[in-house]
């Protein structure tokens, strides 16, 4: 079982390369960053995990530029995006950017998605029917994969239109990077199987094992190879215990969560998450 770092980088927290350094340093396989576009003053729609919105949600950077950084720096670790609102974007400019940052870090590059949470948000980019979400997410994605593939690329769907166009730099990695769909069962979970490369259930450690000999069998029916897909936990307790069963359940990673603090405080704590994440191997 793989182990990785996720995080929100700011302008107040260890700077992002030099936090993609020390986690290379450490023999971390990868490190993702979240994606905030901006926070609605409105604050309408309840944060998930209840309670106040926490700070870095307001000031996360973005997440394609603190890669980029990152990977300018790096050599070996993977570089994620966990995840990218592709509700909140262009898919035409999107598909370039991941294809620039996957040439720029030779191949390393982990396409993190998500039909986001923040209602505000999304409308205020012109997701207005928010039911209509995960269609438009599907339809962006297929879109994208299309021009990743494609010399000239054209996609004809009910919220991605566009005829035949040309666009480059194409991914290094072939057909094009993985894509990790976050999100919860059954929705998320499904949409990895039908266009992903892996499924990322954020924070329930215990609810991906429950669910993951579900998540083959959907697989299965879906006439695709489990083995195909990787299950990621993000925001993994540090348990050691709770790590071998991950492993022995066939997690494919386990991502620890890094604050946004300086770096007196984060690496101490990667320190930590090594010492935690060797012992089980």
């Amino acid at each position: 079982m793989r182990t990785g770092l996720c995080t929100f980088p700011t302008d107040y927290s260890m700077p992002f390369p030099d936090l993609a350094i020390a986690a290379e340093q450490r023999g971390f396989e990868s490190i993702w960053v979240a994606e905030h576009s901006h926070i609605p003053a409105s604050r309408k729609t309840p944060f998930p995990m209840g309670g106040e919105l926490p700070k870095m949600y307001y000031d996360t950077l973005d997440p394609f530029v603190a890669l980029a950084a990152a990977a300018s720096v790096t050599k070996t670790i993977k570089l994620g995006t966990g995840v990218c609102l592709v509700i909140q974007r262009d898919p035409i400019h999107t598909a370039k950017e991941v294809a620039s940052l996957d040439v720029l870090s030779k191949g390393r590059f982990l396409f993190g998605i998500g039909a986001g949470w923040n209602l505000e948000e999304m409308a205020n980019h012109g997701t207005k029917q928010p039911e209509k979400r995960g269609t438009l997410l599907r339809e962006r994605i297929e879109a994208m994969q299309t021009i990743w593939r494609e010399k000239q690329a054209e996609y004809h769907g009910t919220w991605v239109d566009f005829d035949p166009i040309f666009a480059w730099p194409k991914p290094v990695q072939k057909p094009h990077p993985p894509i990790h769909v976050g999100g919860g069962w059954p929705q998320a979970a499904k949409r990895a199987i039908q266009f992903g490369q892996g499924w990322i259930p954020v924070g329930d450690a215990q609810g991906a094992m429950r669910r993951l000999p579900d998540f083959r069998k959907l697989a299965e029916e879906s006439g695709r190879d489990p083995q195909s897909l990787e299950v990621s936990v993000y925001y993994c307790p540090p348990d050691p215990e709770l790590l071998a069963r991950m492993r022995d359940a066939g997690i494919a990673r386990a991502v620890f969560g890094v604050p946004s603090e300086p770096r007196e405080k984060v690496l101490p704590l990667l320190d930590q998450y090594r010492e935690v994440a060797s012992g089980v191997g």
